[in-house]
């Protein structure tokens, strides 16, 4: 094999575009070596040159970049050409190629997902057809491009040093890693500066009015709905100014589709592959036995273990209490995963099985049966506490006397348990609000950055040690980037969705129960101005360089986000009126099932005035992303008037000939016409004679 040294180093990654890991299992060899044989023809054959070289143990690292600059600018004319097509760009671009990507550069973002997409796309499609983990491509792992170094050494070091990230920052993550991850990062900044209110409000409330105040709980609920109207117009901007909005009309297929039969598309007139509809509605309808069942499985298990924590804590008082203290909470470490699992496993199941055609509809559809459980198991707990333990801790009571009767059946005993009277705790919710919004973070950092850190400085030392011996075969000059290359394969792929799970669950929080501990924004931002930094560290250093994917919003997200503004102001209205009228478990009679239907009615009007407040406030903002779609839809009207426009005009019969038809009159006339306005009828008809196309009768 010939040596990197002749290419020109691109940022010291040898001018290497994508790394291809591709495995050779010992019992699999022969099959390997006839699919190593395609993989390369077929790449050759759409205009990508490959390299060798030897990967881990038992695997091949397969270099490619592009073979032809001029190949490739076709790539990239035909790409934006089809955007033009779909909407996606304003205007089409130059029809000289040359002078198309000379006024439009491409940027490196765009270079590498539309390489990834010649080395995907089916064939039929133009592409290599290369798709990882299917039957035909079994030996490939991994399909990913490398980090730049350069560049995340300057991002980590000036992130670091910067208290707020600016719109540079963010263009600059779209131009490395894409729209898709460049959205979250937008989205993250915006949410941190809004935090600032909630945060002022919360520090105020718990100085002054403490636990479930109605201020506190209006004022989050106004928080809440200003917030998600203004992310919805904020991401409309990004798109536009990004050149992405409606990208999401052009997606990419996904090769697992199963098509029932061809029809035609009665907007394009092509044939389209289709599966009835009416069917991949009946599988959605197995959604509702899904929802019941993560209800039913996760809500069942953190009843018990809570109802059990309140009988260890609250009400047993005999030996070894601080130690039977951390059973319920052993029992959800083990218990929650293994059962998410599982549903998380049907969930994909039921997905595969509503067979949807493109990437973005099965992940969009995949990410709601998340939420649904990620709801579950990160609200099942504060919600157990507000609306039972607090307000209606009496009902409790045959709980409690269930696990008195176990702990006897358990140990034996015919004496009873030494017990206390069971009065409710109204810190409870406090401790449990604390431990979501510090403790819980610090662990999440913690399993996020520090452990994957530790956890690869471990592999490379035990990588160190066996290598111990062995003869390095490596050329010389290309050692440090093939070692460098070997640990980027170890290293796991990049998820947005799952960090756009956290910042949500994180919403969720304070917009449902903050109100019971008005702190936790305060901590959520200190927090975030941590997450976005070390969200920036994990994409440089822990996991895989991710595919710069476009998109023009956070997706199915955004939903969630509304719904769970929506809920909040229910809850917290409801939370405020269960609280305050019962802090010790007693049934109370100030709580009537009217007062409490009064108050989430009147929240909810509330979150409905506000929230229309706030849309009309907005749309009266201009933004320079809506400027942006402005003065492009003008210019390509100017140029199209320009290229068509007659500069002389011959008299025709029938036809009254006066000046002649040119730019600059009509763009006179125009100037006319704006200073007068629109004119009355008698000043429409006299403009009509003087018209060079009036017709007399």
């Amino acid at each position: 094999m010939s040596s990197f040294k002749d290419d020109s180093s691109q940022e010291g990654n040898f001018g290497v575009d994508f790394v291809i890991h591709y495995k050779v299992p010992p019992a699999e060899r022969a099959q390997a070596e006839a699919g190593f044989i395609q993989l390369v023809e077929a790449l050759t054959a759409v205009g990508l040159a490959t390299e060798v070289r030897h990967g881990n143990e038992g695997s091949l690292l397969i270099f490619v970049k592009i073979a032809s600059c001029d190949l490739f600018a076709q790539h990239v004319y035909r790409a934006r050409l089809q955007d033009w097509l779909h909407g996606v760009r304003a205007s089409a671009p130059n029809k000289d190629i040359a002078q198309a990507l000379k006024d439009d550069p491409v940027i490196e973002a765009e270079r590498l997902r539309l390489i990834y997409l010649m080395i995907t796309k089916p064939q039929t499609e133009g592409g290599a057809g290369i798709t990882p983990s299917t039957p035909k491509w079994k030996h490939v792992a991994a399909i990913f491009p490398l980090h730049d170094r350069s560049f995340n050494k300057t991002w980590i070091k000036k992130w670091s040093g910067k208290y707020l990230l600016d719109d540079a920052d963010i263009d600059n993550i779209r131009d490395k890693f894409g729209e898709s991850v460049a959205f979250y990062f937008a989205f993250l900044r915006s949410y941190f500066c809004f935090l600032v209110v909630p945060s002022g409000l919360g520090f105020f409330s718990w100085l002054f009015l403490g636990q479930f105040s109605t201020f506190y709980a209006l004022g989050c609920g106004l928080w809440s709905v200003v917030f998600f109207e203004y992310w919805k117009k904020a991401e409309l901007d990004l798109a536009v100014q990004w050149s992405v909005r409606g990208v999401s009309s052009i997606q990419q297929s996904r090769p697992e589709f199963e098509w029932e039969h061809e029809d035609e598309d009665p907007v394009t007139g092509e044939l389209v592959k289709v599966y009835p509809p009416l069917r991949r509605v009946k599988t959605q309808l197995l959604q509702i036995p899904f929802a019941a069942a993560c209800i039913i499985a996760l809500g069942t298990e953190i009843v018990a273990c809570n109802s059990l924590e309140v009988f260890i804590n609250e009400v047993y008082n005999g030996p070894g209490k601080q130690y039977l203290g951390f059973l319920p909470t052993i029992l959800l470490v083990v218990g929650t995963p293994t059962i998410s699992a599982l549903l998380m496993n049907f969930a994909e199941m039921l997905t595969n099985m509503e067979n949807y055609a493109t990437v973005d509809a099965h992940d969009a559809a995949l990410v709601q049966k998340q939420f649904v459980l990620n709801f579950m198991t990160s609200y099942m707990a504060p919600l157990f506490t507000a609306f039972v333990y607090i307000p209606f801790g009496h009902v409790l009571i045959p709980f409690l006397n269930f696990w008195r009767k176990a702990a006897q059946t358990v140990t034996y005993s015919e004496k009873g348990l030494p017990t206390k009277d069971f009065v409710s705790n109204p810190a409870r919710i406090t401790n449990q609000m604390f431990y979501f919004t510090v403790t819980a973070q610090i662990v999440n950092f913690a399993t996020e950055v520090i452990v994957p850190l530790l956890k690869q400085k471990a592999m490379d030392k035990a990588k160190e040690f066996k290598a111990k011996g062995k003869q390095n075969f490596d050329h010389q000059e290309e050692e440090e980037f093939l070692d460098r290359v070997r640990k980027e394969c170890e290293m796991e792929a990049y998820d947005v969705t799952a960090d756009y799970r956290e910042m949500v669950m994180q919403f969720g929080y304070i917009s449902l129960f903050s109100v019971a501990w008005p702190l936790a924004a305060c901590f959520f931002l200190v927090n975030n101005w941590v997450e976005l930094r070390s969200d920036a560290f994990k994409i440089a250093t822990s996991t895989r360089r991710p595919v710069p994917w476009r998109a023009d919003s956070i997706g199915p997200w955004l939903t969630a986000l509304g719904f769970l503004s929506w809920l909040g102001s229910i809850t917290s209205a409801a939370i405020v009126y269960l609280c305050t009228h019962s802090h010790d478990g007693t049934k109370s009679s100030k709580i009537t099932s009217g007062g409490l239907l009064l108050g989430i009615l009147f929240a909810e009007h509330f979150y409905l005035a506000a929230q229309m407040a706030a849309r009309f406030v907005l749309t009266k903002v201009d933004s320079p992303g809506l400027q942006k779609e402005r003065r492009e839809r003008y210019m390509t009207k100017k140029k199209l008037l320009e290229e068509n426009l007659s500069q002389d005009v011959v008299a025709k019969p029938g036809i009254i000939a006066s000046e002649k038809i040119t730019r600059d009159a009509l763009e006179e006339e125009a100037r006319r016409a704006s200073i007068r306005g629109h004119g009355t009828p008698e000043e429409t008809y006299a403009l009509l004679r003087n018209s060079t196309f009036y017709m007399p009768s």
